[in-house]
């Protein structure tokens, strides 16, 4: 009998390297894998060369070289992978819809395609009238080209039912593991105490409210330190403004990407800080809250759903200043948004709840939508047909 095949396309590759949909890639393919599924997942290479295969924790990898850097060898390695993709009739998840437009070729060669349409990223502040406009097309091609489309919160989905039949989308947020202990001398090595600073990890976006929460917090001093982890240029003018407005507590600690660092000062954090106005389900915000991180969050319908009735809420500095101002007046509430954070993580985003939820949407779609294996096992809808070798 056949495995169940997925080829996973949109992605830099695995294991993860690069950020929330290369993360959720990797939990997936060895989530099916370890389920009895065959899982292809494309992998960009720097330099350049012929297309090579390997394995990797049991999932196969097209790994496909790219000379070209920037947007341009994404949007290359993206219409190599497509092509290769659709030499056979596999299901595809196709994770963003930046060139959805090359789900045409899939879609002429009957290679069922089931794209999630992360956020409204046409929307976003710090794209130029080009990049806006070859969003908002590969949006809409996204929503025609694609045999389904998931949506990782519910006013995406609202957002998307405006383009194409609601019954066309399917609702799965993003998960994340839970951290319950982390080495404090980590956060000690970075000159923290642990318990003692709020974290702020986003990239230095206007869209991020990055500047809203330096300037709130640096209005007096104060007792706890902001930690903002990312790169800051002295040439961008956004992040001069975000310095200029920091004052002597805030602390800059740079772009840092090893997971067991990140996650130390989640744990360890009073509170996590999120200024994210846009988007759907944040994959920052949702590791936050595995952390048992009090939530302070900008105030917006995407970060509500998401982080639920148990978080504070601002909107601009001075209404962060003054929840800063009461935290350190009293800070009792904290351990019941800290209790809030984490009971809404075990309802709605935990990996192994994410997970189940796409491999039974993902089996629907098996051999063209026709396969019965939803429950997860191999079943007699999975079509005799031969498998392509990768």
């Amino acid at each position: 009998m056949n495995k169940p095949t997925l080829r996973i396309l949109g992605i830099r590759g695995v294991p993860a390297a690069h950020g929330g949909f290369e993360t959720f890639a990797e939990y997936l393919a060895v989530h099916l894998v370890a389920r009895g599924w065959r899982v292809v997942v494309y992998c960009q290479e720097d330099g350049q060369g012929k297309l090579f295969t390997d394995t990797w924790e049991g999932i196969e990898r097209v790994r496909i070289p790219i000379g070209v850097r920037g947007a341009a060898g994404t949007i290359l390695f993206d219409w190599l992978s497509t092509l290769h993709a659709s030499r056979s009739q596999d299901l595809c998840l196709t994770l963003g819809y930046n060139t959805a437009v090359f789900a045409a070729v899939l879609k002429l060669k009957g290679a069922p395609n089931v794209i999630n349409m992360d956020g409204i990223e046409w929307a976003r502040a710090k794209w130029g009238i080009v990049a806006k406009i070859w969003f908002y097309m590969n949006e809409r091609a996204g929503c025609w080209l694609g045999d389904h489309l998931i949506a990782d919160h519910p006013e995406i989905k609202a957002h998307l039912a405006t383009r194409t039949r609601a019954d066309r989308i399917s609702t799965i947020a993003y998960g994340s593991e839970r951290i319950d202990s982390a080495d404090s001398s980590i956060v000690e090595g970075l000159g923290l105490v642990p318990g003692n600073y709020l974290t702020v990890i986003a990239r230095p976006e206007p869209e991020n409210s990055i500047l809203e929460i330096v300037d709130g917090f640096s209005r007096r001093p104060r007792s706890l330190k902001l930690v903002v982890l990312g790169s800051y240029s002295d040439s961008n003018s956004y992040h001069q403004k975000v310095r200029a407005a920091a004052g002597t507590e805030v602390v800059f600690v740079g772009a840092i990407y090893e997971r067991s660092v990140v996650q130390a000062l989640r744990f360890h954090s009073a509170a996590y800080v999120h200024g994210h106005q846009v988007g759907g389900t944040n994959p920052s915000l949702v590791e936050a809250m595995g952390a048992g991180n009090p939530i302070i969050a900008h105030d917006n319908k995407f970060n509500r759903w998401v982080a639920g009735e148990g978080a504070q809420y601002f909107d601009g500095a001075l209404s962060f200043a003054r929840i800063i101002d009461q935290i350190e007046a009293d800070s009792a509430p904290l351990a019941t948004m800290a209790q809030a954070s984490l009971v809404r993580f075990e309802q709605h985003f935990t990996w192994p709840k994410i997970l189940r939820e796409y491999e039974e949407l993902l089996s629907k779609w098996v051999d063209g939508g026709r396969s019965d294996v939803a429950s997860g096992r191999l079943g007699p809808g999975i079509s005799g047909r031969k498998v392509d070798d990768v």
